[in-house]
């Protein structure tokens, strides 16, 4: 369908801005050489905005604009665009270099055909006009959303004045690695792993989902051992294609160790190599290269983590020893699909969500009892009915349940469908056998962040609401840099309401609508903290948001929607202090 012209369409984004320091200037001095190095940033910048999940709206000349459903992914994307436009520059003439400028803010905007419009889009304009070249400004409200979730050095620029906008706008500029000066996060105690991206090595592009899958499948053997940390897949992948010292990758998710490696294939062979290091000092301890049949994949995936374990805990490896519990599937073709999924679920954004739907039932036609790929389908139609992207909700419950089942029938040790399964009953009110089925999932795989995360909903809605807030702490600290992380923060910060813990509650629930600025759920549990803390502008604030996103908030809703879980009272309470109508 045809968006008619003069329709216009009212939403909130994360509103990202850019344009070239200095242009009229450059092209003045040399059009031609300007416009062709214009044009191969912007070939940058344009597949790095679709890879963050982005959608560019406008652009003239050397002006970029471009919109987010997720504060967190226009963050990201600036910093990475920059990151590479580095690169590149290096490799110019001084005279060819461009440098961009960027601004982000999070606000209302208009869309009207595929233009973007409205004051949010002015004012991201004016924050880019703030901007170093080759740097990244951003708003207050769209610094709020990020500090907590994202690995960033922010430096506070005060209130600036800017042409057009009345009131003053607080500026806040971002360079990309954290400050020396901040405290690395503690060692746990136990043994701590990384597991960085493996690299492509391979002639072929394509072949990049080959080597996630294998850094995923690793990431998956390890975290099955208790006695082993291990980090979130997601927050591993937030350094994939950058050049990192394993120093200072211990420094931002407190590890011990870091294992990385590269793949090549070619020719129906693969070559893996993999190598661990100490990253407090940057030793390396062990390092080896495998070159096998490509269909041995799975076979060497379990060499290398054996080798892992038995280099950082000898006595615990043969004391326990190690085997691969995980079915490996019968098609490789049906694994390639599976691991383009996972990548997908893992932005969390709705037309991916949709895309990854299709690869797994894809998996599962090219082998039906794939369990991984009917247990990722189950958490993806789960998470669509959450996100109300199914018109009925409770039917979307009931086909991720469905799935779940599924999954269980082929592996009763897959634990990505015990986590879904658990939700499904937790969302229907079966507080004992969801809390059953969520503590299986975390036996099948102890350092399962989203896992932990699920576990503590379920103890919430079942009114344990300390032991909510101790899962939902695991999960930040097993992943500190996640796409996730705004669920983790929404619902640790909502064990903390329920826990009438509204000041420590209250920063985690203004960044938990950083990853979903979209999302109705974030701002209800928001503004009930308010309410409760009677900070009453910002709570009328947070309203008018949410009303532009969703239906107009109602008690009588909500109170219908939570009525079964034992946080309903508190909440509710708040959003009726707030002044939320009934």
């Amino acid at each position: 369908m045809v968006m008619d012209p003069e329709r216009a369409e009212r939403r909130l984004a994360a509103i990202f801005a850019a344009d070239v320091a200095g242009y009229s200037r450059l092209t003045h001095e040399d059009e031609a050489a300007t416009l062709r190095t214009l044009a191969a940033h912007r070939a940058i910048m344009d597949a790095l905005i679709g890879e963050y999940c982005g959608r560019i709206a406008n652009t003239a000349g050397d002006s970029v604009l471009a919109e987010f459903g997720s504060a967190v992914d226009a963050v990201q994307c600036a910093v990475a665009i920059q990151e590479r436009l580095r690169e590149a520059n290096r490799l110019m003439p001084e005279e060819r270099r461009l440098q961009f400028r960027i601004g982000i803010h999070v606000g209302d905007a208009v869309l009207r055909g595929d233009d973007l419009l409205g004051d949010g889009v002015n004012l991201a304009a004016r924050l880019q006009g703030i901007a170093e070249p080759g740097g990244i400004c951003l708003s207050g409200l769209a610094h709020d959303y990020v500090r907590k979730v994202l690995p960033l050095t922010f430096t506070d620029l005060g209130p600036r004045q800017v042409k057009n906008i009345d009131e003053p706008v607080h500026a806040w500029a971002v360079s990309a690695s954290r400050s020396g000066a901040e405290k690395p996060l503690p060692l746990p105690d136990r043994p701590s792993i990384a597991v960085l991206p493996f690299a492509n090595l391979s002639r072929d592009q394509d072949q990049e989902y080959f080597a996630d899958g294998v850094t995923g499948d690793i990431i998956g053997a390890l975290s099955r051992l208790r006695w082993l940390f291990v980090i979130a897949r997601n927050s591993t992948f937030a350094y994939k294609g950058k050049a990192v010292d394993v120093r200072q990758v211990s420094r931002d998710l407190g590890i011990r160790y870091v294992l990385e490696g590269s793949v090549r294939t070619a020719a129906g062979r693969i070559r893996i190599a993999g190598q661990l290091s100490d990253a407090e000092t940057g030793t390396q301890i062990w390092a080896e290269k495998y070159d096998r049949d490509l269909q041995d994949i799975f076979a060497v995936q379990d060499e290398i983590t054996e080798h892992v374990i038995a280099a950082i805990e000898p006595h615990l490896y043969a004391a326990e020893g190690f085997r691969a519990e995980t079915k490996a599937p019968g098609s490789l073709d049906a694994w390639g699909l599976v691991v383009r999924a996972m990548s997908l679920i893992n932005r969390v954004g709705r037309t991916q969500n949709e895309e990854a739907q299709a690869l797994l039932r894809e998996a599962i036609r090219l082998e039906p009892s794939y369990s991984r790929a009917h247990a990722l389908l189950s958490w993806a139609v789960w998470w669509a009915a959450l996100c109300y992207w199914w018109p009925d909700t409770e039917a979307g419950y009931a086909q991720a349940a469905l799935h779940a089942t599924d999954a269980l029938r082929f592996d009763p040790n897959e634990p990505w469908a015990r986590m879904t399964f658990g939700l499904c009953l937790s969302q229907g009110g079966h507080h004992d056998r969801a809390l059953g089925e969520l503590q299986t999932a975390l036996k099948l795989n102890p350092s399962f962040a989203l896992g932990h995360t699920a576990l503590g909903w379920a103890l919430l809605r079942s009114g344990r609401f300390d032991e909510a807030i101790d899962e939902t702490g695991k999960a930040l600290r097993m992943s500190p840099i996640d796409s996730f992380a705004g669920i983790y923060t929404t619902i640790h910060g909502l064990a903390l309401l329920a826990a009438r813990r509204f000041e420590e509650a209250l920063p985690f629930l203004r960044s938990s609508v950083a990853a979903f600025v979209g999302y109705a759920g974030h701002y209800n549990t928001l503004i009930s903290c308010c309410g409760h803390l009677g900070l009453m502008d910002e709570a009328q604030e947070f309203i008018a948001l949410r009303n532009r996103v969703a239906p107009p908030i109602r008690l009588s809703v909500l109170r219908r929607n939570l009525g079964r879980f034992a946080h309903c009272e508190v909440f509710v309470d708040g959003l009726r202090k707030a002044g939320v109508p009934e």
